[in-house]
């Protein structure tokens, strides 16, 4: 029975923590996300989880009825009357309860925050949902737990539990597999990009790479540069496209969080994933060291480059027109490099779905 619990109750956590840990942890690797979000707290609850657990076996075993009857009848009244056995008993008893209360608050605010950012429209996936949306849903989480402690105290908590998880069950399968798929996706895109002998015509000069570590633009410059530069290569590359006969579009649309302009090059390649080239602003924080930083400025702007997949994860602003024109044609290459590793390492419908356009930069959660 309890193992069963575990599990339901490990699933019914699994979302909201999974989201939570995922949010806090942008830019991270996932060698540091296992270490400190997974590996630490655990060796910490074994650890928690041996001391007193086998204390309690060792009451029982030897003897003491009174305690494992208590136990099993109220086990909120059990664990402090284990406590009560402990050296420094008292001190233990409010450390204990100190504890218990900062589990509950710090659970109830990240869940809070996760159910509100799912329950609201939110254009920018650096934000959270609204303050106002996460009262309400720490206060319904808070009457809820009230309601079940006062209808049957624990128990009644597992059985929700386990009610709750089951159809959790299904989703966290789906997700694991989904989750497998992308690695596999990520593994061989990469193997895809390394075919591919990238030339120095889009690399920055050591002017513009210096330049752009004491320059944070806002959105008047970055309007400016996409009209004068980004629009410009864009439409140059497609128009050859379209000479040579591909199928190109080429679509300006606008960025629901800031809204700039954004431009999305289109290539459909018949029976494989198609080749985009989208260019879009993305709000980021002033780095607080390694240049000139205006006192009034926050955030600062980047145009990334988005794929089917999502950012590459660099900045665009400050190149030429030309070094535009050739980052495009060597993304082109190493996506089709990528289709070339996809096709001999595994099936198409896995590694290679049909074109499907990607949503703006400001709907895409962080798959970091």
């Amino acid at each position: 029975g309890w193992t069963l619990f575990f599990w339901a109750f490990w699933l019914a956590w699994g979302p909201f923590v999974g989201v939570f840990l995922a949010r806090i942890s942008r830019g991270r690797t996932l060698r540091e996300f296992i270490i400190a979000a997974i590996t630490v707290p655990v060796i910490c609850d074994f650890l928690i989880v041996t001391t007193f657990g086998n204390s309690a076996l060792y009451e029982v075993l030897h003897g003491n009825t009174s305690f494992a009857e208590e136990a099993m009848e109220s086990p909120e009244q059990g664990w402090y009357s284990l406590l009560e056995m402990f050296p420094g008993a008292t001190f233990i008893i409010g450390l204990a309860t100190l504890s218990g209360l900062l589990f509950y608050l710090t659970s109830a605010n990240s869940g809070a925050m996760v159910m509100s950012t799912f329950s609201a429209s939110i254009p920018d996936p650096a934000q959270d949902g609204p303050k106002w949306l996460r009262i309400f849903w720490a206060l319904v989480t808070a009457v809820l737990t009230v309601a079940m402690l006062i209808a049957g105290g624990v128990s009644t908590m597992e059985h929700a539990t386990l009610i709750f998880a089951l159809p959790v069950t299904v989703i966290a399968y789906l997700v694991m597999m989904s989750f497998s798929k992308a690695l596999r996706m990520e593994r061989v895109q990469m193997d895809g990009v390394v075919q591919v002998q990238r030339g120095s015509s889009r690399e920055r000069t050591w002017r513009q790479r210096l330049a752009g570590l004491r320059h944070y633009p806002d959105a008047d410059e970055i309007r400016s540069f996409t009209a004068d530069t980004v629009a410009p290569a864009l439409d140059e590359v497609h128009t050859e496209f379209t000479r040579l006969g591909y199928d190109a579009t080429l679509t300006c649309g606008e960025d629901a969080a800031t809204s700039l302009p954004t431009w999305t090059l289109l290539v459909p390649l018949e029976h494989h994933r198609g080749f985009q080239y989208m260019v879009a602003p993305v709000t980021t924080p002033v780095p607080s060291f390694g240049g000139r930083r205006a006192q009034s400025q926050e955030d600062y702007l980047r145009l990334e480059v988005f794929d089917q997949t999502g950012t590459r994860g660099y900045d665009l602003n400050g190149l030429t027109t030309q070094q535009i024109v050739d980052d495009v044609i060597d993304r082109y290459e190493m996506h089709l490099s990528f289709l070339t590793e996809s096709a001999s390492t595994d099936t198409r419908s896995r590694l290679t779905p049909p074109v499907t356009p990607v949503a703006e930069p400001s709907l895409i959660k962080d798959e970091e």
